[in-house]
């Protein structure tokens, strides 16, 4: 049976991990300082831990967990990872170029089962949830890539938008954001991490009551029920008023800024009576609230779908603004190298099939 990742530790679980072995607290923080600061590849590198605390570590955990299968590099710069797992399962992590800094895309389960119909991640049915070992080591993987250039480039931004639900696994996505933030380790600033969901709203509010302090955006990309019931078969179980209900528990404990997801699909859900029923359900939420308009990226599997035309997104967006409502077009990265997340693991499963 493989060894769980030694990444699954936030630093004060490492702590309480070693204590009771034996090892005192130095010890816990001069082994996270070899993980995320000096960022060594093997136990044996970490050459002032003593052997007793090194053997122990060596036998019941890894560095290493994730094997890289393929990575494709777009001529704008981003970068797009297929690991391996060690029970052999596939995700993807994704490097972006930004002019504010390097921001990594990850994934946090193996498939998803909130069913989006126009999503290449939902092909595969969830099969598990990711560790926080196993989410932190893509964002470990990715910074060793960058240490591997010479360039002195470090990740400066997480995006939690990978493949699956992020708070369907919301115990190691937590461990995750602590271990990343953490100022002692690679300390990523909490408002540098944005974590996405579907829109669980008992999970929002716990969002909220937390303390990871981080960036929320929830994918709408629907105005109204019947329509979004039709494209995300989650909104049967959580409609939108249950879903605004706990956006505005978010928006009233913590008063940050939300980023409402807007895909646009052509003649579908893009159309400027859309447009005006969705500046309408945003209300008196404007002050706290982005929307974020998304051109689609067309999946094989799900031909129904065609991506918006400019004028259409032009159209959206400036119904947006004149309703004063706070709105952005997401910028495409890596459209040379199936920019969609879930394309790339879903095109070498039917290739190794």
């Amino acid at each position: 049976m493989s060894k769980p990742s030694v990444y699954g530790f936030t630093q004060e679980q490492l702590i309480e991990w070693l204590l009771p072995h034996g090892h005192k607290k130095f010890r816990a923080q001069q082994v996270w300082d070899w993980l995320y600061r000096k960022r060594v590849t093997t136990f044996a590198e970490m050459t002032d831990v003593n052997s007793a605390c090194l053997a122990l570590l060596e036998e019941h955990y890894a560095i290493s967990t994730l094997e890289e299968h393929t990575k494709q590099v777009s001529a704008d710069g981003t970068v797009k990872f297929l690991f391996r797992l060690s029970d052999g399962n596939l995700i993807e992590t994704v490097l972006m170029r930004h002019k504010f800094g390097l921001s990594v895309c990850v994934t946090t389960q193996v498939g998803c089962n909130i069913g989006c119909s126009f999503c290449a991640s939902g092909l595969l049915a969830k099969s598990r949830d990711l560790t926080s070992g196993e989410i932190t080591e893509q964002i470990m993987k990715v910074q060793l890539y960058l240490d591997a250039a010479g360039q002195g480039e470090r990740v400066s931004h997480i995006v939690v938008m990978g493949i699956g639900e992020p708070f369907d696994n919301y115990k190691h996505m937590s461990d995750f954001i602590n271990t990343v933030k953490d100022h002692k380790g690679l300390a990523i600033g909490p408002r540098h991490i944005t974590v996405s969901t579907s829109g669980l709203a008992g999970k929002i509010r716990e969002f909220a009551d937390s303390d990871l302090n981080t960036n929320l955006a929830v994918s709408l990309h629907a105005p109204n029920d019947e329509l979004r019931t039709r494209i995300m078969k989650i909104n049967k179980a959580i409609p939108i008023a249950k879903l605004m209900d706990a956006i505005d528990y978010y928006l009233e404990k913590t008063n940050r800024r939300i980023t409402l997801e807007y895909i646009l699909l052509k003649d579908v859900n893009d159309k400027v009576e859309h447009a005006l029923e969705l500046a309408e359900l945003v209300g008196d939420r404007r002050d706290l609230v982005n929307v974020n308009l998304i051109p689609y990226n067309p999946v094989d599997e799900h031909s129904q779908y065609q991506r918006s035309t400019p004028e259409a997104i032009d159209a959206f967006y400036d119904v947006m603004k004149k309703q004063n409502v706070s709105c952005s077009v997401r910028l495409e990265h890596g459209a040379d190298i199936d920019a969609a997340c879930g394309q790339l693991r879903s095109k070498q499963i039917r290739k190794e099939a």
